[in-house]
């Protein structure tokens, strides 16, 4: 289902993927710093959800902008919160490259406005700790914040985010986490010797059984 979501004097596109059944959570997914919401990893998790059960709503938001970004992610969460159509107990907020960036810092940012508990976790793909051999500056700053549960997936040869570099950062974070690693890719998910389609299987599967992981545990 496509939608134009209000922002500012413009609209952002974005897309529902909806699964058959209602769904009572829902992941917000949006791309990096290149690219819109018709990257091929994210149409294939949106649909991968989808057909299991969990609403998707992917949006594209051009502008490389970090504070930008965040506020495009902070209304399209809004707008969910208030959907009449999907009536959601929670979200997860999802994004790659940047994309988790700006959903970091969103989170942030919501948890020092409410304690309202929409937001369940914070889903990272390729998270883009640092630039490329500038492994002195780090951009953690928002992931120490948040409580919420975060699942991480990277490569392990991401020239963004150095391995040993994420751990540490992780080991420092007050939130439940979990790294989840795709051996040998590199920050765009290419593995040599592997299709994408192989690549984005193991990534889905990951990212649905962690989310089915919180959802349960939300439910008990």
């Amino acid at each position: 289902v496509k939608v134009k979501i209000p922002f500012g004097n413009k609209y952002l596109d974005a897309i529902f993927s909806v699964p058959e059944k209602k769904s009572r959570y829902g992941v917000i997914l949006t791309h990096g710093a290149g690219g819109d919401m018709n990257f091929p990893h994210l149409v294939s998790l949106a649909a991968y959800l989808a057909s299991h059960g969990v609403l998707c709503l992917r949006f594209t938001c051009k502008g490389l902008n970090i504070a930008y970004r965040t506020k495009a992610f902070k209304t399209v969460v809004e707008y969910l919160k208030l959907s009449d159509d999907y009536k959601l107990l929670g979200v997860f907020l999802a994004g790659r490259s940047m994309g988790s960036r700006a959903a970091a810092s969103v989170i942030r940012h919501l948890s020092q406005e409410d304690d309202d508990d929409f937001i369940q976790g914070l889903v990272c793909l390729s998270y883009p700790l640092h630039r490329p051999k500038l492994q002195s500056k780090l951009r953690d700053e928002d992931l120490l914040f948040i409580r919420c549960p975060v699942l991480f997936v990277s490569g392990s040869a991401d020239e963004m985010c150095e391995k040993q570099l994420l751990e540490g950062v992780a080991s420092k974070m007050k939130a439940p986490k979990k790294i989840h690693w795709i051996d040998k890719a590199n920050h765009g998910m290419a593995v040599k010797g592997r299709t994408t389609d192989d690549v984005m299987e193991e990534i889905n599967g990951h990212v649905f059984s962690w989310l089915r992981e919180m959802i349960e545990l939300e439910d008990k």
